[in-house]
């Protein structure tokens, strides 16, 4: 069915997104995977209410600058700067397990060395959306485990400039400088660790423009989306990323004492940017690609979760975390990000990735979004179990999934036996 009428296509967009974030909500399940469900359902790959998609793309690219400019207006400097050694080793070995477990894919798929480092990145990559939603639900978020699990997504998010940096050094035909790139990793990391250290040492820092428009209802949001994007186009001239400087925005402005004004009268807008984010993953969705190669996606997929999961686990008790917190932590940032979206766009752009690598991607980071419910069943047992104090991991293995592993132990005995009755009996 197709609709000419550009205003119609929005007003169903909108109105299919927000029914399916409202539903999905009443089910105690993030309203991001309502958004997404929404755009695969209206675009090409079900009933194909919407065919031009590039409108939507270009919302969807504001959607993640101002997803990073409210990441940084809600950092909370210190408690992140306690705990910055764990997060950043911990994204720094989830790298290194995203290349332990893409090159194994990609020798048995045989892709190419470009798109093996871009899926790496995705692998490492968790949806800060789904983790808070899943903290928040298990009334975990201002706990210990929420503070570490939040710091661990902050430094994903900072991860993110350099990925793309690497990214983009990667274009075909282009000239690889590995000198440039280095230097422009330096010096993104550098400024973004001299403002951290300097914001963290102040107590609010006041801003002159701000104050002045703080009071008025219609400036105040319009300051701060200029704010961010100014931020955003100055970092995007400069050779560095417009994410990058989105998120510097919004750590400038979420350590000032206008924080709190901007934050609340900017929300309505970042809500409705990441709602057609997010609904731009669902219309970019192929089906007829996931179903032609189901078996394939599945396999990766489940290779990846459990990957992934087992990965983090590892990695946060390494450095030094309780089984419990690891195990907890682990599980909540399980599932691929919204960012993996990002990168896919951007490997597009510059040659790395042909329209097979964005379909897997896409259909990777969805399906692993969808999964998030099962993931939450888990985080709920671990949260239950967590006042027991388990300081063995087998220990917590059997008190999380021991009446599964018992039912199946039963199906298994039940089956053996009928094929030894089955294999006495007279012919």
């Amino acid at each position: 069915m197709h609709i000419d009428s550009t205003l119609t296509q929005i007003a169903i967009v909108v109105t299919a997104a927000l029914a399916g974030g409202i539903i999905l909500e009443r089910f105690k399940q993030p309203a991001i995977l309502g958004y997404i469900l929404a755009g695969v359902f209206l675009g090409p790959s079900c009933f194909g209410f919407i065919e031009n998609k590039e409108a939507i793309y270009d919302l969807a690219d504001l959607g993640v600058l101002m997803l990073l400019f409210v990441v940084g207006m809600e950092l909370s400097l210190r408690p992140f700067v306690n705990i910055w050694t764990v997060a950043v080793g911990c994204v720094a070995l989830q790298v290194v397990g995203g290349l332990a477990i893409a090159f194994p894919l990609a020798h048995f798929f045989h892709w190419p060395l470009n798109l093996t480092l871009l899926l790496a990145f995705v692998f490492a990559l968790s949806s800060t959306a789904v983790a808070v939603k899943m903290l928040d639900t298990i009334g975990e978020l201002k706990t210990g485990t929420g503070r570490l699990t939040i710091g661990v997504l902050v430094a994903q998010d900072l991860a993110i400039v350099p990925m793309i940096l690497i990214i983009r050094g990667l274009q075909p035909g282009g000239e690889f400088n590995l000198t440039i790139m280095l230097l422009k990793i330096l010096i993104s990391l550098g400024l973004l660790a001299v403002l951290v250290w300097y914001l963290s040492r102040k107590e609010r820092i006041r801003l002159p423009f701000l104050t002045q428009v703080a009071g008025h209802v219609d400036l105040t949001p319009l300051m701060g989306l200029a704010f961010c994007f100014g931020a955003s186009a100055i970092a995007g001239l400069s050779g560095l990323s417009a994410a990058y400087g989105a998120f510097l925005a919004g750590l400038i402005m979420g350590n000032s004492h206008e924080r709190q004004v901007f934050i609340e009268k900017m929300t309505p807008i970042y809500s409705v940017l990441m709602m057609i984010f997010f609904l731009s993953i669902g219309l970019l969705l192929n089906v007829n690609f996931i179903w032609e190669n189901l078996g394939k996606v599945l396999m990766i997929l489940v290779f990846i979760t459990l990957g992934k999961t087992a990965l983090n686990i590892s990695i946060l008790h390494l450095l030094r975390q309780p089984w419990t917190k690891s195990f907890l932590s682990g599980v909540v940032l399980g599932q691929l990000g919204e960012f993996s979206f990002l990168l896919a766009t951007v490997g597009e752009e510059v040659g790395i990735v042909t329209q097979y690598g964005t379909n897997l991607i896409v259909s990777l980071t969805v399906l692993s979004l969808a999964l998030s419910p099962i993931w939450l069943a888990t985080a709920k047992r671990l949260h239950d179990i967590a006042p027991r104090r388990t300081t063995s991991f087998m220990k917590l293995l059997n008190l999380l999934f021991g009446r599964e592993f018992l039912f199946l132990q039963r199906i298994y005995k039940k089956c053996k036996q009928g094929l030894s009755r089955r294999a006495n009996l007279p012919d």
